[in-house]
C-alpha cells in the first residue's frame, strides 16, 4: 500500500526546494542531512518550523527537502514556504491561518543587478575632488 506524502514546492531568493510530507512523527531532513547538520544558526531552525507550529502539526509529518540554489537563508525561506504550500494541501482549513501569517506568499525581493559605473547595484567609486 501507497504511503500518503503532500508535495510543495517553495522559492526565496535562488533558492528552489521541493518539499515531502509524510506522517510520522516530526523529523526533519535536508539533502540527506539532519536539520541539526544543515543548519548552523538557530533562528534558521526556528523560521523553518514555523508552518508546523502554527498549524500544531509538529509532531505529526515528517518533512524531506531537496534544495539548491543560494545561500542558507534563502535556502530555509524556500523550505518554510514549501512546507506552507505541502501543509495547505495535506489539509484545506490551515490555509486561512498559513495565509493571514504570510507564509503562502512568495517573497519576491531578489537582488538588484550591478550596474555599469558603479562597483556594486548602488555604490559608487570613492569621490575626490584631486
Amino acid at each position: 500500500m501507497a504511503q500518503v506524502q503532500f508535495f510543495g514546492t517553495g522559492r526565496r531568493k535562488k533558492s528552489i526546494a521541493r518539499v515531502r510530507l509524510i506522517p510520522g512523527e516530526g523529523k526533519i531532513t535536508i539533502n540527506n542531512k539532519d536539520i541539526d547538520d544543515y543548519f548552523g544558526l538557530e533562528t534558521l531552525k526556528v523560521d523553518l518550523r514555523r508552518p508546523l507550529e502554527l498549524t500544531d502539526t509538529r509532531g505529526k509529518f515528517d518533512v524531506i527537502a531537496k534544495v539548491e540554489g543560494g545561500g542558507v537563508s534563502g535556502q530555509a525561506g524556500a523550505i518554510r514556504h514549501g512546507i506552507a504550500r505541502a501543509l495547505q494541501l495535506a489539509e484545506g482549513e490551515y490555509r486561512p491561518g498559513l495565509k493571514k501569517a504570510g507564509l503562502l506568499t512568495r517573497d519576491s525581493r531578489m537582488t538588484e543587478r550591478k550596474k555599469y559605473g558603479l562597483k556594486k547595484a548602488r555604490r559608487a567609486p570613492q569621490f575626490s575632488k584631486r
